[in-house]
């Protein structure tokens, strides 16, 4: 099924909305990042932010789309170690709220429509 216009401006919402979120709030993203990665966790959040962002504005015109979409699905596949670790967490924690654990795990799934979207609008760049 070819990808719509809506479907990357979608795409161009979330990564840019996280983008933001990681750069304006880096405190929140912090926990999710795996202590195997070398270097700081703030700085892995903000480079995390910064790629987004490029990856949103790529996304936007078609002469950078194709690598906007190839960049944006390495980034969803990259960031899926953080996503785990933000589910092991969330129910390793008594204080993690029943809702809280169950977002964390529906987040999981939601990376493979985000990638194959990311793809398919690659594969429509010019």
């Amino acid at each position: 099924m070819p990808t719509t216009t809506l479907d990357v401006k979608a795409l161009t919402a979330i990564l840019a909305v996280a983008g933001v979120g990681h750069l304006a709030r880096p405190a929140i993203f912090e926990p999710m990042i795996p202590r195997s990665l070398p270097g700081s966790p703030r700085a892995i959040v903000h480079a995390s932010g910064v790629a987004e962002l490029a990856c949103a504005a790529a996304l936007l015109h078609p002469r950078t789309r194709r690598l906007g979409g190839l960049a944006a699905a390495a980034l969803m596949v990259g960031v899926l170690p953080g996503n785990v670790q933000m589910a092991v967490t969330a129910h390793r924690s008594p204080r993690a709220t029943r809702a809280w654990k169950l977002g964390t795990l529906a987040r999981l799934p939601l990376q493979v429509p985000l990638v194959t979207t990311a793809l398919k609008a690659a594969r429509q760049g010019e």
